[in-house]
């Protein structure tokens, strides 16, 4: 299957996104918007202050008194032309102001009570100056944010001055990641003919920046009994695997897809590295809530490989997070291809142009570890100054 086919079939699998729940504001953070985002109020709800200084009434100078508007506070209408009240930043302008003179261009004199203006200008105070009317930002019922958007810290923000509580979210899918291999070691240096797990630490932050909810993370011995009641047992919604996808005398998850009568949707996909990728539904529960497994290859740059193709598009599916659009830049030197089969490059961005990096073989992480992209390099490479989309590599 080739790699475009294999992103396919992820998203498709999916079917329609997990069930809408609502989250208060906090607990939404990283889910997608079930629907619109709406303003539930005009933004400012009131003409504001944007400024420390004054509300005035018509031009100067003017005659100050009553008590400071504050943020918060009700304020009391200024009275005719000519009349002033001091006004701190946010505060409700009071009815009657027609603009807010900023506290560095006004000169009170305490004992007159009057306000003079000195900034300089020719004339009067312009009508509205430093005040954020109100609806500036959005009135009430606009959309602000569209459906499938996740949301970002940003969104919690406007979703709050817009006046909500809680926001409707489709539910996250929940991932078990499974890592197989007795060669793995969990802590200290190599030793033995066994080598450190690196996908244990890598793949739970990549899979949540793909809108998962990583529930548990589990080394499973090369055993196919074993591995057949893990696969059973998991109690997500889509489990990840780790090794085991070739066919060599230790590797089991094919053997046990077939005993548990899971369909096998992908099986090996036409892209270096990581080609012995797999996807498979495996049997519902006895609810009838539908699995999934994904199943990627045991070496780490290969892993990722099959995280980008196949677990990404299928829990953003499932998460509700509607298709970005594809990000294509520039190549800055050319980008080696292989001779028939899409390459996933670790490339380095720069402005609108990205440069490969060294170390980017299936075992290797080195050259990922200074990567902010994955370039989709087709078959046979792009040369230098051609286009080429580029994955995004989670960060911080």
């Amino acid at each position: 299957m080739t790699w475009e086919q294999a992103r396919h079939t992820a998203r498709d699998c999916a079917g329609q996104p997990l069930p809408v729940v609502t989250r208060p504001l906090a607990a939404a953070l990283g889910h997608a918007l079930a629907g619109p985002l709406t303003a539930l109020t005009d933004l400012p709800p009131f003409d504001t202050s944007a400024m420390d200084g004054w509300a005035v009434a018509g031009p100067g100078p003017w005659l100050v008194g009553g008590a400071a508007v504050l943020a918060g506070d009700r304020s009391e209408p200024l009275g005719d032309y000519g009349t002033a009240a001091p006004i701190a930043t946010g505060a409700r302008v009071p009815t009657g102001a027609t603009a807010v003179l900023r506290r560095e261009h006004g000169e009170f004199d305490a004992e007159s009570g009057t306000l003079h203006d000195r900034s300089g200008g020719t004339g009067p105070v312009a009508p509205g100056r430093d005040i954020r009317p109100r609806g500036q930002e959005c009135h009430a019922g606009e959309t602000l944010i569209p459906a499938g958007l996740a949301v970002t810290p940003a969104v919690l923000g406007l979703a709050a001055a817009a006046g909500y509580d809680r926001l409707a979210v489709h539910r996250r899918p929940t991932v078990e990641l499974l890592v197989l291999g007795d060669e793995l070691l969990e802590s200290g240096l190599p030793r033995h003919g066994q080598v450190r797990d690196a996908l244990g630490p890598l793949l739970p932050p990549w899979l949540r920046s793909c809108g998962a909810d990583v529930i548990g993370s589990r080394r499973v011995a090369d055993d196919l009994a074993l591995l057949r009641q893990a696969v059973k047992d998991s109690p997500a919604d889509v489990v990840v695997t780790t090794g085991s996808t070739a066919a060599g005398p230790v590797d089991f998850l094919h053997a046990t897809l077939e005993e548990a009568g899971a369909r096998l949707l992908v099986d090996s996909v036409a892209v270096r590295p990581g080609h012995p990728m797999l996807l498979a539904e495996l049997p519902p529960t006895p609810d009838g809530r539908a699995r999934r497994l994904v199943g990627l290859p045991g070496n780490p740059l290969a892993a990722v490989a099959g995280t980008v193709t196949l677990a990404a598009p299928l829990l953003r599916r499932l998460g509700g997070h509607t298709d970005a659009e594809p990000c294509r830049m520039q190549a800055a030197a050319p980008l080696p291809g292989h001779p028939r089969d899409t390459r996933l490059l670790p490339v380095h961005r720069t402005d609108h142009e990205v440069a490969p990096l060294p170390f980017d073989g299936p075992a290797m992480l080195r050259g990922l570890a200074f990567a902010d992209g994955l370039a989709v390099v087709p078959p046979g490479g792009v040369p230098a100054g051609a286009g080429v989309e580029v994955l995004e590599v989670p960060g911080l």
